[in-house]
């Protein structure tokens, strides 16, 4: 029997509340995921996020309990819009806030985010889905997570437009089958490395 998996989904709109198509989007792909997988929701802009590189900026500072659930879970999916062509300020720092892993690597070498997989969704209008997938990626696999084959899953609407993902009467067959896509192979991946973890190199 396949080894169970849990899955944390990082909703980095800059909403703290309220209908967003990050949100529309996070939930497709984790259904992709199936009843397999267990899934919990983070909504970034909700917290108190605070500005630094540690794993504690004190006072007042949420990521301490955030990281921990980070750590915990076996799939980390960050989902994103896209702003000026760029990855939310949301996102950023989320990423900031993991630079911290790169000093807390254990005595092989590996980081807290050994072993685990990362995913991406991203949606906004106009271009920008593989320059900010290509941002998030770069930094999650800096920091030691494990990229699956197929790249992220995204949504980009018409140029100069004005229709949101979350407002979209059907989903798109294509960004159906990119979430079905990384689903798959983001499972496939993670099971992998539970049942076989990186050796250590020190």
């Amino acid at each position: 029997m396949a080894p169970s998996l849990t899955l944390l989904a990082l909703n980095c709109t800059l909403k703290a509340e309220g209908a967003s198509s990050t949100d529309r989007l996070l939930k497709l792909v984790i259904d992709a995921f199936g009843k397999d997988v267990k899934a919990d929701v983070v909504r970034v802009a909700g917290l108190d996020i605070k500005p630094g590189v540690s794993s504690d900026e004190g006072d007042g500072d949420e990521w301490p309990e955030l990281r921990a659930k980070i750590i915990a879970a076996d799939v980390l999916l960050i989902g994103t819009p896209i702003w000026l062509g760029q990855p939310s300020s949301i996102s950023k720092r989320v990423l900031e806030r993991m630079d911290a892993f790169l000093d807390e690597a254990d005595e092989q070498g590996r980081t807290p985010a050994y072993g685990k997989v990362a995913a991406v969704a991203v949606v906004g209008n106009e271009d920008g889905a593989h320059h900010v997938s290509a941002e998030l990626f770069q930094a999650l696999a800096d920091v030691g997570f494990t990229i699956p084959a197929g790249g992220p899953t995204y949504w980009v609407g018409e140029a100069m437009g004005d229709v949101d993902f979350k407002d979209l009467k059907k989903t798109p067959e294509m960004v159906d089958a990119a979430n079905k896509m990384v689903a798959r192979n983001t499972v496939h991946l993670a099971r992998l490395l539970k049942a076989s973890p990186y050796p250590g190199y020190k």
